[in-house]
């Protein structure tokens, strides 16, 4: 059974085929017109159709960043698409013969991992993906937590700081604007200025203080110290906030997913670490497994297919 998955991001719109082992079967993509939203509605309708000439189709799921409704139809709020209140899921069930379920891009990554990736051996499990935020998925006995409004498990927005930065949401102090790959920019472009520490991450500072992504990258893969010492920075951050979920959710594995991730077990390192730090009834409380997701760029459209075909699968 075959479905068509489509991960909608800020630059651009993936799209696959899925069989129901999550192999992807074609692919494609096109740029994101995020600015206009009946133009991100007709890059999708094409992106559906393309994808399933000539091949028997069952559903197609779309998974975009921002709040979706618990019927997985509207998208309240896109942080980078202009969709507000946007009915998605009957536009495009109007213009393509196919059931459509429309899912958060996080909860979708998530469920690809539980399905098809790090997470298949485990019934609880957690996922943050850190990229230019923090994004969340929750599965809880082998289900997919929504929450009541559809909008739940949005981790990037646990407030792990009391009067702290402000994040985009209009709130202050949000694990976003610690544990994410903007953090490690700003933290990187802090460290640049330490004289032990920071001369190679000195080059890559341009002159309004900011500092090169890529520069950041490739410092991290030659494991230099200051690029090295900013992502234990954000991975205490992050290992601090898996101690107050693990309270709440109990899950039996972490999965660390996004950009980020690619720094594997030096971001790991530290996650762990100050885990165990924060873990209430350390030593009594079972510890979680820690892993990195597997499934990369594709979870997005693997596991957005996934959902719609079990959702046409159940109607």
């Amino acid at each position: 059974m075959y479905a068509v998955g489509i991960d909608i991001g800020g630059t651009k719109i993936a799209g696959a085929v899925v069989d129901n082992e999550g192999h992807i079967l074609a692919h494609l993509s096109r740029p994101s017109p995020a600015l206009d939203a009946q133009a991100m509605v007709d890059t999708v309708v094409d992106l559906i159709e393309e994808l399933s000439r000539g091949r028997r189709i069952v559903a197609a799921g779309v998974a975009a960043a921002g709040f979706i409704d618990a019927d997985q139809s509207v998208v309240y709020y896109a942080p980078n698409i202009a969709w507000r209140n946007e009915p998605l899921r009957e536009k495009l069930e109007r213009r393509v013969a196919l059931p459509i379920v429309v899912e958060n891009d996080a909860n979708a990554a998530g469920w690809a991992e539980f399905c098809f990736g790090a997470g298949r051996n485990v019934t609880h499990m957690t996922m943050l993906t850190i990229g230019t935020g923090v994004g969340g998925a929750i599965i809880v006995d082998g289900e997919l937590f929504r929450g009541g409004f559809g909008a739940g498990a949005e981790i990037g927005h646990l407030r792990v700081e009391r009067d702290g930065l402000l994040c985009g949401c209009g709130a202050r102090g949000c694990l976003e604007q610690y544990g994410s790959g903007r953090a490690l920019l700003r933290y990187a472009a802090e460290i640049s200025h330490d004289p032990v520490l920071g001369g190679k991450l000195a080059a890559y500072r341009h002159g309004d203080g900011t500092i090169d992504p890529a520069g950041v990258r490739q410092l991290l893969e030659l494991r230099d110290p200051g690029a090295l010492r900013a992502l234990r920075s954000i991975g205490e951050w992050l290992g601090s906030a898996c101690a107050s979920l693990s309270a709440v959710l109990d899950p039996q594995l972490f999965v660390i997913g996004g950009g980020v991730a690619a720094a594997g077990d030096e971001l790991l390192s530290p996650i762990r670490a100050s885990f165990l730090q924060n873990l209430s009834a350390k030593g009594f409380h079972p510890e979680p497994e820690f892993a990195i997701a597997e499934l990369v760029n594709d979870a997005g459209v693997v596991g957005a297919a996934d959902l719609a075909r079990r959702h046409a699968a159940s109607v």
